[in-house]
């Protein structure tokens, strides 16, 4: 069965990375300077943590997706599991903020551990699909510091300040995942009729003013993560944009967008998929474009291969996950890398050892990485080049489950002006230029002693 479900996750992401590839919807700019100033500074960190967590974690399922009346395995298999019909399962679904109590939780060791792998922005969810808040909403009792959750004690029940807090106390960009739909709400989801979709369960135009309360709602919410209780906020990540549309509901954007810029000046808006201007930036999920892109984009990986905790997932290997991050980084994105913590509030201990062995190779290749900028031909075989103030970097990638690199590196037509270092060592390598391209020439002392493991990276 994971054979099954990974096989159908890469073809889901061959099809969006096709779709992406594309798409002729031309990225619009934002006309506010302070707009693009956040951009410009987001673009140079090149590096962040998504975080997926909510009382869903408690059941091992695909977040909120389980209360989507599909028919699809990963939709029904914790109602399944349960044998439990589908609204039989709603009322147990929504019934588990009762017993959401992570005791464990202290975000500070996640930040800590972000750090140190070199990472320089978080988004959290403060809201999924579902509908249930991780964070003090005055909008709804679905929330975590209701009284029916017992963990609204904990002087840390206000769960999306306390990650923010910890964050940027670590010096990190903050950003709030936040869902357009939200399944809970009955003026979304009308409790008149069954749910069919993500989308609404009725049509806009025949019930307008169930439509302008959500979007009442909505923006009341969006005010509330950008009012400085939550601190700075630049980044609004708003997922599942589109789907009202599907039932002739219309966002009003510009009133989302100015909610949160009155708040805070220069915030980001990134309605997922709308192609408007309040997308700042595009975000290809689970597949990276296969080539540089014009415009700012973000692709969002999981460490596993479920974005929110389920028991015994296999994690990707450092190597696989230092692979993404040089591909789209090289490429002109930022990489956000999800963790999925546990219904106590803390992560694996896999999780912290990715982000470790990720930290030790930051912290001799991140020159090559942050504020950097995509050259051409971008890539050379196994070579991948950035480019920062006057230099040029390549990473060579070693095959997969290989940790050693070859006694020369072809970098292509690149000529180097200079010496040619690699980052971590000191002394200069030779090189000649040949008709197959300049080949640097690696020493047998050298690659008997790699200042890092799997990826390394040249300098000139």
């Amino acid at each position: 069965m994971k054979k099954i479900l990974v096989m159908t996750a890469l073809l889901c992401a061959f099809v969006s990375a096709k779709a992406e590839e594309e798409k002729t919807d031309a990225y619009i700019p934002p006309a506010e300077p302070e707009v693009q100033a956040t951009i410009d500074h987001w673009q140079d960190l090149k590096f962040g943590l998504f975080i997926h967590w909510g009382i869903y974690s408690q059941l091992g399922c695909v977040e909120s997706w389980s209360l989507v009346p599909g028919d699809l395995d990963w939709q029904m298999r914790s109602r399944r599991e349960r044998g439990m019909d589908y609204f039989e399962y709603l009322k147990f679904y929504e019934q588990t903020k009762t017993t959401f109590n992570p005791l464990a939780f202290d975000p500070s060791k996640w930040a800590a551990a972000a750090k140190y792998a070199g990472m320089k922005y978080v988004v959290f969810t403060t809201k999924h699909h579902d509908g249930f808040c991780m964070f003090d909403t005055a909008q709804t009792d679905y929330k975590i510091t209701s009284e029916q959750c017992p963990f609204h004690t904990s002087p840390r029940a206000n769960i999306a300040k306390e990650i923010f807090e910890a964050f940027r106390a670590e010096d990190f960009m903050t950003g709030a995942y936040f869902s357009v739909p939200d399944w809970h709400h009955n003026d979304y989801w009308w409790r008149m009729f069954p749910p069919m979709s993500t989308s609404l369960n009725y049509e806009a135009a025949r019930h307008p003013e169930k439509w302008a309360a959500y979007q009442d709602f909505f923006n009341a919410q969006i005010d509330e993560l950008t009012c400085g209780t939550y601190g700075d906020v630049p980044l609004l990540w708003l997922d599942l944009a589109d789907a009202p549309s599907k039932m002739g509901a219309t966002v009003d954007w510009e009133r989302a967008a100015n909610t949160a810029r009155k708040n805070r000046p220069g915030a980001m808006v990134v309605a997922r998929g709308m192609h408007n201007i309040y997308e700042n930036y595009r975000t290809p999920e689970q597949q990276m474009p296969d080539k540089a892109l014009d415009y700012p984009w973000e692709s969002c990986y999981t460490m596993t291969y479920s974005w929110s905790y389920r028991p015994g997932l296999e994690y990707k290997s450092t190597q696989t996950i230092l692979d993404m991050l040089v591909k789209i980084v090289t490429r002109g994105g930022n990489f956000l890398l999800n963790v999925g913590p546990k219904p106590d509030g803390t992560l694996e201990d896999i999780a912290y050892e990715r982000l470790h062995d990720i930290g030790d190779w930051m912290k001799v290749n991140s020159e090559g990485i942050y504020g950097t900028k995509p050259i051409a031909p971008y890539q050379t075989g196994d070579v991948y080049f950035s480019q920062k103030d006057g230099s040029v970097y390549a990473f060579y990638l070693a095959p997969e489950g290989e940790n050693s690199i070859p006694e020369t590196i072809n970098i292509g037509d690149f000529v180097p002006s200079g010496k040619v270092t690699m980052l971590g060592t000191k002394a200069s390598l030779s090189w000649k230029k040949t008709s197959e391209g300049t080949i640097v020439k690696i020493p047998a002392s050298l690659r008997k002693s790699l200042p890092c493991d799997y990826v390394w990276c040249l300098k000139f």
